[in-house]
């Protein structure tokens, strides 16, 4: 048969198995060892038991479960309401100010905890009544912590980058710190539209937050400085050369922990046990993708799937730009169904050498597509992040949400467009701080 042909098939026959509602590690091995005794014949199952384990033995993937346990241990305390909390005393007297406060911390949130669910609840939950209680539209209130919280798999430390780090062999200091001016950039703009529609819904001044004391401003700082402190000591020893990023990892998650214990209180066992429990469940989902996702990528490479593929691109007469545009569409609709970690493990061996052959980075690649995650984390039909924000306040209709959120969606569209126009917006940093890749 036709490789083109049969990765067609294999396509459809994916999309059709994870759409019956099996675990998406489940249906790619479903999958793949269907695959393999109809092209290859039952022999070809031996190998899927060396494929699986091999592809989890890896020093890097140790990173993956600490970064996890670090955000946990944000996300079990009340550090998102102390950093919330900590913005609005600071930005009080900014017309507007408050809805800025919820997008730097979610900002500030995603960057501790690497989740955009955790963000949308840890935030959502006291930004979203305290803007409505101060004449915020319900669209602005909901939509601007739902696309906040998407900012948890771009701003370091992403557990969303070390995955596709590790699927494309491409090095994870260098996409931590790609991540951070797009970031940046990104938060800038949901700032700038927040404030503009802030500013035309009504009386500015009425949408201002209360007054503070410098008393009352500088009171809550001991309380949120010591996490922003472990991330910037976890990049400074990723970056300085000091440490690993497993290591650095492992020491952010330790501490994250005891910071947790000491200010929090978070001393009882049950607690504790809750944190690791949950972290560990996160980390075996993903894990278990990651080498699902490798006995994937071994049958289409197999099969001659992916050379056919990247053979039959490379041979079309096509502006490569246009090329571009066409995985960014394939990216958008395949983020809309599936979680981020699912779709760079499936796509990645496909699209890698598709971008490099057409002549682009991928470590600034790896940004687009992350940018293209978060546009389906606050879309429908999966659009988890719309149903964490239902779950916080069930009398904002998920309608309303979606709306609320479609204007920061546009904001995403024009941060890929400005990282098309500048890819420097990506490179700069990385080649700045650990020379120009080789």
């Amino acid at each position: 048969m036709d490789p083109l042909l049969l990765g067609a098939i294999v396509a459809i026959a994916t999309i059709l198995v994870l759409f019956s509602g099996v675990s998406v590690a489940i249906g790619l091995l479903i999958v793949s060892a269907g695959f393999l005794i109809v092209f290859d014949g039952a022999r070809s199952l031996e190998l899927m038991p060396e494929i699986l384990f091999g592809k989890l033995d890896n020093f890097a993937l140790l990173s993956i479960p600490m970064f996890i346990i670090m955000g946990s241990s944000i996300a079990s305390t009340r550090a998102g309401a102390d950093l919330y909390e900590a913005l609005e005393r600071w930005l009080t007297r900014i017309p507007g100010g408050l809805v800025v406060s919820n997008l730097g911390a979610c900002a500030l949130f995603a960057a501790m905890s690497g989740s955009s669910p955790a963000t949308c609840a840890a935030i959502g939950k006291m930004g979203i009544p305290e803007m409505r209680k101060r004449g915020y539209p319900d669209g602005v209130a909901a939509g601007s912590i739902a696309a906040g919280g998407t900012l948890g798999i771009l701003i370091p430390p992403s557990v969303t980058m070390i995955v596709y780090g590790i699927a494309t062999e491409t090095s994870i200091g260098r996409l931590f710190l790609a991540g951070v001016i797009p970031g940046l950039m990104l938060v800038g703009l949901f700032m700038a539209w927040s404030l503009y529609s802030t500013w035309k819904s009504g009386d500015a001044t009425r949408l201002g937050s209360g007054s503070y004391t410098w008393a009352e401003r500088f009171e809550i700082l001991p309380r949120v400085l010591p996490f922003l402190g472990i991330i910037l000591g976890v990049l400074y020893a990723m970056y300085g050369g000091i440490a690993t990023p497993s290591e650095t990892a492992a020491v952010g998650a330790l501490l994250c922990l005891l910071i947790a214990m000491i200010i929090y209180k978070l001393w009882n066992p049950k607690d504790i046990w809750v944190v690791l429990r949950d972290s560990t469940k996160e980390s075996v989902m993903i894990l278990f993708i990651i080498a699902a996702a490798g006995v994937f990528s071994y049958m289409l490479s197999s099969l001659f799937i992916t050379q056919s593929i990247a053979e039959w691109i490379g041979t079309l007469d096509v502006n490569r730009w246009v090329l571009m545009g066409a995985v960014n569409v394939f990216l958008l609709i395949a983020g809309f169904f599936l979680p981020p970690v699912a779709v760079i493990l499936m796509a990645a061996p496909i699209l890698l050498p598709i971008i490099t052959t057409a002549g682009f980075d991928p470590i600034w690649f790896a940004v687009v597509l992350t940018i293209n995650m978060e546009i389906g984390l606050i879309s429908p039909p999966v659009g988890l992040n719309l149903y964490v924000i239902n779950g916080i306040a069930p009398d904002i209709s998920l309608k309303t949400i979606l709306t609320g959120s479609l204007p920061f969606v546009a904001c995403m569209v024009i941060a890929i467009v400005l990282l098309c126009l500048f890819p420097g917006l990506a490179t700069w940093l990385p080649d700045l701080v650990m020379g120009a890749a080789v």
